[in-house]
């Protein structure tokens, strides 16, 4: 026991593993530190419900402390993809570069930027589209909400619990949104608040009108499970009259997206029967302004289309 370097080498090792603690105490810590910063700035948690690693979490903390970013973020929320505005934001870059290069090898420089803008303008039509593909996926469950809160009520359910109990039943987007109201109503918020929430994230009339009822409802009281139960009803025959009236207008819809594919179509044409064709067009100012000119025409028939298509039910 009295030997030096048996001593020695005791002190070595337990410095090492002292240190190894120590490290491994201040990884932990300083990792515990960044999960608790990025719950506290709204960056969300590092991992999504189903266990996806998100990705770019310095560049979404940093986005979502602009207005931009903050209104990526309401826009997102409003679609429910599980995607946040940094990873969006990147994602759209990423192919916004990759469009410019493209057209500018394919067709010619001058179209490089144009392809650049109808890149953003595309990303802000599909969150559009898919905000819109929510709102028509929870319209179509408003029969089964509406069935479900006039039969919790005449069981002798409170509204809060009758939504928690909707929320519980239904598949999503209806069950999350639910979920989330019921969630707002723990936390101290009035039906009136988290209802009229709910109805500014999905407008639309169905919902609109079911919101009313539950509102008066809760106010003034009254037989809410007879109303329930008509408003059910009357929600099921508007399904069925959106449903006629969207396969009717398909074929309109789509040729809206078949008319600028044409033009993109004939510019591809052009310039393959003719290699460079569309460089020595845009190469003078009065062809530039004349490709502006044509495209400026296509938006503005894609739009017209849309338009006529656009039957509010």
């Amino acid at each position: 026991m009295n030997d030096p370097a048996v001593l020695a080498l005791g002190a070595t090792v337990l410095c090492g593993t002292l240190a190894v603690a120590g490290v491994h105490t201040y990884a932990s810590g300083r990792a515990q530190r960044q999960a608790l910063v990025d719950r506290l700035s709204g960056g969300g948690p590092l991992r999504t419900a189903a266990g996806r690693v998100r990705r770019f979490a310095a560049v979404d903390r940093r986005l979502r402390r602009t207005r931009l970013g903050r209104s990526i973020h309401l826009r997102l929320s409003a679609t429910g993809l599980d995607v946040t505005a940094g990873e969006f934001a990147t994602y759209v870059t990423a192919v916004v570069v990759a469009l410019w290069l493209i057209a500018a090898s394919v067709l010619a420089p001058f179209f490089g930027p144009i392809a650049a803008l109808v890149g953003v303008w595309s990303a802000v039509i599909f969150l559009n589209w898919q905000r819109q593909r929510r709102i028509e996926a929870f319209i179509g469950q408003l029969p089964d909400v509406a069935r479900l809160l006039a039969n919790a009520t005449a069981a002798g359910l409170a509204m809060r619990t009758a939504l928690a109990m909707a929320a519980e039943e239904l598949e999503n987007p209806a069950g999350e949104e639910l979920a989330h109201v019921a969630d707002q109503l723990l936390m101290g918020r009035t039906i009136d608040d988290a209802l009229g929430e709910l109805s500014e994230r999905l407008p639309s009339r169905e919902l609109i009108v079911l919101v009313t009822t539950l509102v008066l409802a809760n106010k003034a009281g009254g037989s809410v499970v007879s109303s329930l139960r008509n408003l059910t009803q009357t929600l099921e025959d508007r399904k069925e009259t959106r449903r006629e009236v969207r396969t009717m207008l398909s074929e309109v819809n789509a040729t809206a997206f078949t008319v600028p594919l044409l033009g993109l179509g004939s510019l591809l044409l052009i310039n393959s029967s003719n290699e460079g064709a569309l460089a020595r067009v845009t190469g003078s100012g009065l062809g530039q302004a004349l490709v502006l000119i044509s495209l400026g025409l296509y938006t503005v028939g894609f739009f017209v289309i849309r338009r006529l298509g656009k039957i509010e039910v």
